[in-house]
């Protein structure tokens, strides 16, 4: 007479070990250790379809306690080694452990501008859900989790990039390459950074007082004429977990890459009410634009030990902080010759202006995300400035309109306009 309770035993053994071999080939290296259904066990996949088949296996187990051990145990590996979201060649499955549908909104459907085809979709009755998308393998991209109304950081990424609105989570494809500048490099010493300077402007120009901060490179007290690069949205691009301006700075003038530059921040808030003025002042703002270079230039100047002239001078910005660069060059060469730009947020208008001036004495940096950023535009005022034979260092990168895709890109303007090489 069979024993019941060695029958079951038997049986359950036997359908691990079938699990167990389904997954091996697939995603185990021959160095793992057998998997256990009381811990999470590292699994590697060699492609996407050897981390579908896997999924689709653990389904398959019929004992349900021992099918949700299993997926636990998948979902525990694939968390505790950073592999979620799960990323492959060109392929990235997002995935969330939970009782509701999420949906996943981000750089790549304009924050949920699109969001068909963005929900994600049931692991048979299980709590797992995910979503299958293509992307370049060398793509970084922000986004969220929205359940309902709520838009939360992906519980199971503990990647983070800081936004002028608070932390979203990093999507970060396979060839992506980490931005090593942005971290401070041993031995490196630091430049110094004010705290707030003020300056009211003439009521023929802006008429309100004005915030900025200055930062002095480490060797300042032994150099003389140093090139200054004036920072709109300045709070965000000296903020290490924005712009890292300064560490980059300090990085690359502590190792020769360039010469020995100050740096100018200007904050686009109210000293008072902290109110943020940029949508006003960096849309084509001639009263801003001579502020500037009529205000704050002169008082800089006057101040600190540097090149006055204009050819030395930069202007950096992004967004409408790149169109507002753009129209310094058209308006105030001048004073500012060097033409820094991120993701430039241009109106049909400076395009034109461009097109119909005469060549300027301008160098430009100009870059740009091809993932809802403003790549077509970008491209015109590139061609633009190529017709025109200006010196232009152009650059596109598969990121969004994004404090990662522009912290990975202040070392190239730097360069382009101060290298030593």
């Amino acid at each position: 007479m069979n024993n019941p309770l060695r029958s079951n035993y038997k049986a359950l053994t036997l359908q691990l070990l079938l699990i167990y071999m389904m997954i091996l080939p697939a995603s185990c290296q021959k160095s793992d250790p057998v998997p256990s259904i009381t811990s999470p066990v590292y699994r590697s996949f060699e492609s996407i379809k050897a981390f579908n088949t896997t999924w689709d296996s653990l389904l398959l187990i019929s004992d349900s306690v021992v099918r949700k051990q299993q997926m636990s145990n998948l979902w525990d590996s694939l968390k505790l080694n950073k592999q979620l979201p799960f990323r492959i060649d060109d392929t990235v499955v997002f995935m969330y452990n939970g009782t509701s549908q999420p949906l996943w909104a981000g750089d790549f459907n304009g924050w949920g501008s699109e969001t068909l085809n963005w929900s994600g979709k049931q692991l048979g009755k299980s709590p797992y859900w995910w979503l299958k998308k293509h992307f370049p393998d060398d793509a970084r991209l922000d986004y969220k989790l929205v359940l309902g109304s709520n838009w939360i950081l992906d519980p199971s990424n503990n990647e983070v990039q800081y936004s002028g609105f608070g932390p979203n989570s990093v999507l970060k494809m396979p060839k992506w390459i980490f931005p090593e500048e942005t971290i401070r490099q041993e031995g490196v010493l630091k430049g110094t950074l004010s705290e707030n300077q003020q300056i009211q402007s003439n009521s023929s120009n802006l008429n309100y007082k004005v915030n900025y901060r200055v930062y002095l490179p480490y060797n300042y007290a032994s150099v003389a004429n140093c090139p200054v690069i004036y920072v709109t949205d300045g709070h965000e691009y000296s903020d290490d977990r924005l712009g890292a301006m300064l560490i980059v700075l300090d990085n690359l003038i502590f190792t020769g890459k360039i010469e020995p530059v100050i740096a100018v921040f200007i904050d686009p808030r109210d000293p008072v009410s902290g109110t943020n003025r940029r949508m006003s002042e960096y849309r084509a703002n001639l009263k801003f634009a001579n502020f500037v270079s009529d205000e704050l230039v002169p008082q800089i100047d006057m101040t600190f030990k540097t090149n006055p002239d204009a050819s030395k001078r930069a202007i950096l910005g992004t967004s409408l902080g790149g169109w507002n660069s753009a129209f310094f060059g058209l308006t105030r060469s001048d004073k500012f010759q060097l033409i820094g730009i991120h993701s430039p947020a241009f109106d049909e208008a400076i395009l034109r202006n461009f097109q119909s001036a005469d060549k300027l004495p301008l160098k430009v940096y100009m870059s740009t995300g091809t993932i809802f950023d403003t790549q077509a535009r970008a491209r015109q005022m590139r061609d633009i400035l190529t017709g025109k034979a200006y010196p232009l260092k152009y650059k596109e990168v598969n990121e969004g309109h994004s404090w990662g895709n522009w912290r990975a890109l202040i070392d190239e303007p730097l360069l382009f306009f101060y290298g030593t090489n």
